[in-house]
């Protein structure tokens, strides 16, 4: 017997608010506004963390992926408990997407259906080569090495031939128990950003602007970044929607990171579908364009 229509997850960090750390703050507040447009359209809605020990998953129609932002730090424990919530309620977005977008080689798979994506190397693991190696074959100078299953720019590292000897240790602990994906340094992302283009049932509703702070390249506030309000043009909205669409299931929600790549092309950075900050403080009427695609989405399951 269903109780809830949609339990939104998130992890033990955000469960309450804070007056203090604007970072939760902001997490909370993003999370409520999901909260309050899922209950105004008549839906039985509840926030738990995703590996809360005591709630019967099967008491809910579905679970809405929101800030489950340690699911990459504890992988192996959050596969299980996917593989087992799955068969009990619907996943939003589905497990199918989840597993295919955790890992980074979706990328080739957007690509090979006409998506830019910026260009990579997959290095996977247990490969025997060296960063010095790899530089050489490619003839690259500077690069961003990073894993293929990663958040929060997790063991992101800007190379060039002055620093590769100092990365090499850690290169060779990472790729002996992951596979690795390499990419020329994108200069334009330091001097013009990159966008994040929120997608909703494939359909565009709004954008920011994130620029690195000076001296850095990562653009997450994680590391000091900043955000704008963003206007894009009709081709950056265009490219969005297409990456969006050429999922082998269309996701019912979306962030498409983009960017200028050093060639002067719209070119696809991530494509994130399990837990994007959607950036709802800027445009709070998408949390409402969200639950108004869940519920007509839980009206017309089979």
């Amino acid at each position: 017997m269903f109780i809830y229509d949609c339990v939104i997850l998130t992890d033990q960090r955000y469960l309450n608010d804070s007056k203090t750390d604007a970072y939760k703050h902001n997490v909370y507040f993003e999370d409520r506004l999901v909260y309050h447009a899922l209950e105004g359209l008549g839906l039985k809605t509840l926030r738990l963390a995703w590996d809360d020990m005591f709630f019967d998953w099967s008491t809910t129609k579905s679970v809405l992926f929101r800030t489950t932002w340690d699911y990459f730090d504890r992988f192996d424990e959050f596969s299980e408990w996917l593989k087992t919530v799955s068969k009990q309620t619907t996943l939003l977005n589905s497990e199918t997407i989840i597993r295919w977008n955790i890992d980074k080689h979706y990328l080739l798979d957007l690509q090979k259906k006409g998506v830019h994506i910026a260009e990579s190397h997959f290095i996977e693991k247990g490969a025997k080569v060296t960063l010095e190696q790899l530089h050489d074959i490619l003839n690259w100078k500077e690069t961003v090495l990073k894993p293929c299953v990663s958040g929060a720019a997790r063991h992101t590292y800007r190379l060039n031939p002055d620093n590769l000897h100092e990365h090499e240790t850690v290169f060779q602990e990472l790729i002996a128990n992951e596979a690795m994906i390499l990419q020329p340094f994108q200069y334009h992302i330091v001097t013009k950003g990159e966008i994040s283009m929120m997608v909703f049932n494939g359909h565009f509703s709004h954008a920011i602007l994130k620029k690195a702070k000076a001296g850095d390249f990562r653009v997450q506030d994680d590391f000091g970044g900043s955000i704008q309000d963003y206007s894009p043009s009709d081709e950056e909205i265009a490219f969005a929607e297409a990456s969006v669409k050429a999922c082998n299931e269309l996701p019912i929600y979306a962030r498409v990171d983009i960017f200028e790549d050093n060639q002067g092309c719209i070119a696809l950075s991530e494509l994130e579908l399990i837990e994007p900050e959607l950036w709802f403080r800027s445009n709070p009427d998408a949390a409402k364009i969200l639950a108004q695609a869940i519920k007509y989405k839980l009206a017309h399951e089979n």
